[in-house]
């Protein structure tokens, strides 16, 4: 797993629960408070460690710690700029999330994100159907999605299917059902003042995963 994966865990530890909290998820790991490095790669299983320390600490199902993970990262800032990129209104992001991983592996070729695809059912409900190495990416993807519904001011009822296997990978889906794509005013947002701005000048600003000085994620808000 990308070290920006166990970087963004690692933010929104520090960011939601404080330093106390991330001693105590090190502590069960038997690492130093110092964390992780998100430019190195690591594997798999220690990614799927951190989770369940952070679960266990927390006293958080997994399924419910990961999407309250992928909200706080979509509203980190500029990946929150690169997901509103994604259209106009709610629904026209919804519709482009197809093209959500070819955006985050020109950030970082090796990032490692899960494919995604969201389609429009019969009864007009979307299922984003999410499909990577390991289970946990639909999770994720269902508090991203929703912490995203909130920023345009769309209501919308998000669940999580579950998961499944599809040729040796992991499959899990998503429904959204989008009941009003002006339900609020929402958070503001300029496309044309967004293009201006200039380039972000590193690959973690671009994703969005940057931290200050005390390990803390710089989030959107």
């Amino acid at each position: 797993m990308h070290g920006l994966i166990n970087t963004a865990i690692q933010s929104f530890i520090r960011h939601n629960y404080g330093t106390p909290v991330w001693a105590q998820v090190c502590a069960r790991l038997e690492m130093p408070t110092s964390g992780f490095e998100a430019m190195l790669k690591y594997d798999d299983a220690v990614t799927e460690r951190l989770i369940g320390a952070t679960s266990i600490t927390l006293a958080r199902p997994r399924t419910l710690l990961l999407e309250d993970i992928g909200a706080f990262i979509a509203m980190t800032h500029p990946l929150r700029r690169l997901l509103r990129f994604g259209g106009a209104s709610y629904h026209e992001f919804l519709l482009s999330l197809d093209e959500l991983p070819a955006r985050a592996r020109m950030c970082l070729p090796d990032i490692g994100v899960p494919e995604l695809s969201c389609a429009t059912m019969p009864d007009g409900s979307l299922r984003l159907r999410v499909v990577g190495d390991v289970v946990g990416w639909g999770a994720f993807m269902c508090g991203l999605v929703r912490a995203v519904a909130d920023d345009y001011g769309a209501l919308a009822v998000i669940d999580y299917l579950g998961s499944g296997q599809e040729n040796g990978a992991a499959c899990e889906l998503v429904q959204i059902l989008l009941l009003d794509q002006a339900f609020s005013e929402g958070m503001q947002f300029d496309l044309a003042q967004e293009a201006d701005r200039p380039s972000s000048p590193s690959p973690l600003m671009a994703c969005g995963l940057t931290t200050d000085a005390g390990g803390r994620g710089q989030k959107y808000g």
